[in-house]
């Protein structure tokens, strides 16, 4: 069984030996709460404020900074719901809101301020939409975490989404199994090994030292039943800015069976400029990457540009700020 995660900060910074000096870098009252795993705490170092794992979890007062460009929804979903649950980005993919929760509250998360629909229960609306646009054949399962649903949710969910003939494929955005592998019972797999449907699993991973054996298991058993484990890594300062640690992730995943997927530009929802690498610093570790990477382990270096059409590689989005289209 998953022990109940750290929301309250003396109790976790008590349990990393933090010193005085050290407190003196927190907020103790952020907008966004704290929810850290314990999982997550076991692998903090003691006593250090700039540990890859400590910083993405707990609130610096750096966050109180009010900087120009970064906003409560960075990428503008709200003009995007069609539904309370559902959002239409994209040709050919509906995303569905399963959930306002998560297992843990990553400080820089570009939803800590969406306002979710926590009233009605089920996704009826949302699901006739989907019936209802032949032209869908993707559903991803977002949130929140979609993880963080009770099976007595998920699972009729998922069966709804099977009888649904035009959707072809079905993808979760998680962070769940990071920290809580366990997450994948014995109900959840035997339901996701009868899907028909293809399955998708992207998994949401920033540093190397969040995997380890368990989840390895937990991936191999995902990977038995025709299940497709994708990553996803948002580029952070402090946190995996450095060309060592990008390219150990990218190995540590594949021997995990994950198949490095993207690496986002962050996303400017405020309170996170302190974890803004330079577009710049981003090219370079990505080129540097494809000297040092089989092609196939080397993430896409991506950005969410708002009313676009699908995620944006970020040089080309860096090409066209140095040289804007012009009009006629």
């Amino acid at each position: 069984m998953e022990k109940k995660p750290f929301t309250k900060l003396t109790h976790l910074l008590d349990f990393l030996e933090f010193s005085l000096e050290n407190r003196g870098l927190i907020w103790d009252r952020p907008r966004f709460p704290l929810l850290v795993p314990q999982r997550m705490a076991m692998k903090m170092e003691k006593n250090n404020p700039e540990c890859p794992i400590f910083l993405q979890f707990v609130p610096l007062i750096k966050e109180k900074e009010t900087i120009e460009g970064f906003s409560c929804e960075p990428v503008q979903d709200p003009i995007f719901r069609l539904a309370p649950k559902i959002l239409q980005k994209y040709e050919g993919r509906s995303l569905l809101l399963t959930t306002k929760a998560c297992a843990m509250h990553c400080r820089y998360c570009f939803r800590q301020n969406f306002s979710y629909e926590t009233e009605t229960i089920g996704f009826s609306k949302e699901l006739d939409l989907i019936r209802n646009n032949p032209r869908l054949h993707e559903v991803i399962l977002s949130g929140g975490d979609p993880l963080s649903l009770k099976n007595t949710s998920l699972i009729p969910l998922l069966k709804e989404l099977e009888e649904i003939k035009h959707i072809q494929y079905i993808r979760f955005h998680t962070r769940t199994l990071i920290s809580n592998p366990e997450r994948l019972d014995d109900e959840l797999y035997n339901c996701l090994s009868l899907l028909q449907k293809k399955v998708v699993f992207v998994v949401h991973v920033n540093h190397p030292r969040e995997l380890d054996e368990d989840l390895k298991i937990c991936f191999t058993q995902l990977k038995k039943i025709g299940v497709e484990l994708l990553s996803q890594t948002v580029l952070l300062k402090g946190v995996n800015d450095n060309i060592a640690i990008l390219e150990k992730l990218c190995f540590s995943l594949f021997n995990h069976g994950v198949l490095p997927y993207y690496l986002h530009q962050l996303d400017k929802v405020k309170g996170a400029a302190h974890f803004e690498v330079p577009v710049e610093l981003g090219l370079e570790l990505i080129e540097e990457l494809r000297g040092r990477l089989p092609g196939y382990l080397v993430p896409r270096y991506v950005q969410e540009i708002p009313q676009r059409r699908s995620k944006t590689p970020v040089e080309s989005a860096f090409k066209e700020s140095l040289h804007p289209l012009k009009s006629f």
